[in-house]
């Protein structure tokens, strides 16, 4: 007999996110994640796909027709990109200069790509010449790069690269999950044919859906590929089975059927998910995409001054930092997960850690989404101060948040 248990509503503690991710999400977004479901085929909800569509092109600066949403956290994205274009035997080139870059070397080699890597250390990004030649020497069919990589707080320029992909005819992949509507980000613009996106960051929602965008290249070769219903082709070897998407929840010829004028029948969308996942580009859209990333540089910015009006120094390259994420040393003598701990138990704040090379050595300490304000800037930097102030690391009483209130002033 199973023992019985008492279980209450869930009620989280109040936190204030100052992460690399997730954040807390806008009010708005929670509104309209918590309406009434409606069928997947009821008219009201296949124009709110319709709109999502729509919305989200302003969000990429993409006049591609296939923006649309993958179920899934930010990872089912660039899943569903990779295994829906890569084939056996694909060359693929991968610029890693963090964490996520090994990652979509990972799903990359799952979906048996030959993928070849170039490396900078952690802190830097590439320059464009070096991914040039390093087209030219392996000739891949794609590059898959990640624009904002939290790990280091990097953030690689782009817009070279997507010319140097375009004039050597190789397809240009971004993650952008991290960096998107906190840093420019120019779909059409910038040659981009695929990229893949996450809630939970400066698009202010939580994370559970994926948005992306696939240029008319990029599509084209993905139709081009086998798609058939699971249970439907003959479990024997066939030939051309080369040609298939080894995925069907993330096949995107068969996700777009479902999202076109067709609305073939492929999974049952996420509902909720949805709705937030809109609600999350219709504010950007009436903020407009231009004003919201210039908000979260000012925000990101008046963080930095007051970090380092602190006496604290700065982790990587400064003039390719994202605007959204810092990553700040640890002083020496300072215990970094007792600072952590204090500012969650005592003020309800949340600040990252870090992981690979960087272990214990920084704190990455985000400003996005609904948290891109001025009252969390400054909230944060004030218990930052008292907690490393408590543990005896001294500072000029009130320099951080003054540092700040300069900047915005």
């Amino acid at each position: 007999m199973l023992k019985q248990h008492s279980f209450d509503q869930i009620n989280p503690p109040a936190r204030l996110l100052m992460g690399p991710g997730p954040i807390n999400a806008d009010p708005r977004v929670l509104r309209a994640m918590s309406s009434q479901l409606i069928g997947q085929y009821d008219p009201a909800m296949t124009d709110y796909m319709n709109q999502t569509m729509a919305l989200y092109r302003q969000v990429f600066v993409t006049d591609n027709p296939w923006t649309m949403l993958v179920d899934g956290t930010s990872r089912a994205g660039i899943e569903a990109v990779l295994v829906s274009i890569i084939r056996p035997g694909d060359k693929v080139l991968v610029p890693i200069f963090g964490r996520f870059g090994h990652l979509l070397c990972e799903i990359a080699r799952r979906c048996r790509a030959q993928v070849h890597t170039i490396e900078v250390p952690w802190g830097e990004v590439f320059d464009p010449q070096r991914i040039d030649d390093a087209i030219q020497s392996v000739q891949p069919r794609l590059l898959a790069c990640v624009q904002g990589d939290t790990s280091t707080t990097m953030l690689q320029p782009l817009a070279e690269i997507g010319e140097i992909c375009h004039r050597h005819d190789v397809l240009f992949y971004c993650d952008a999950t991290a960096s998107i509507a906190g840093n420019p980000l120019h779909t059409d613009a910038w040659h981009l044919d695929a990229v893949s996106a996450g809630l939970q960051k400066c698009l202010g929602g939580p994370s559970g859906s994926s948005p992306i965008t696939l240029s008319e290249q990029f599509s084209a070769q993905v139709r081009a590929r086998k798609h058939v219903e699971q249970g439907i082709r003959n479990a024997q070897h066939q030939d051309g089975d080369e040609e298939m998407v080894y995925s069907n929840y993330f096949d995107l010829g068969m996700i777009m059927d479902y999202w076109g004028p067709e609305r073939l029948n492929h999974h049952t969308e996420a509902t909720s998910m949805l709705f937030g996942a809109r609600e999350c580009a219709r504010i950007i859209a009436q903020e407009g995409i231009d004003q919201c990333v210039a908000r979260h540089q000012i925000h990101g910015e008046a963080m930095v001054k007051g970090l380092q009006a602190m006496g604290l120094a700065l982790f990587g390259d400064l003039a390719h930092k994202m605007s959204n994420v810092t990553g700040v040393f640890i002083p020496q003598g300072i215990d970094g997960e007792q600072v952590r701990q204090l500012l969650l138990n005592d003020f309800g704040i949340e600040i990252g850690t870090s992981f690979g090379p960087l272990h214990g050595k920084i704190w990455r300490i985000g400003v996005m989404g609904y948290n891109a304000r001025k009252d969390t800037v400054l909230t944060t930097l004030a218990a930052l101060e008292a907690v490393l102030n408590h543990l005896g690391f001294v500072t000029t009483q009130g320099s951080a948040m003054q540092a700040a209130w300069d900047f915005y002033e």
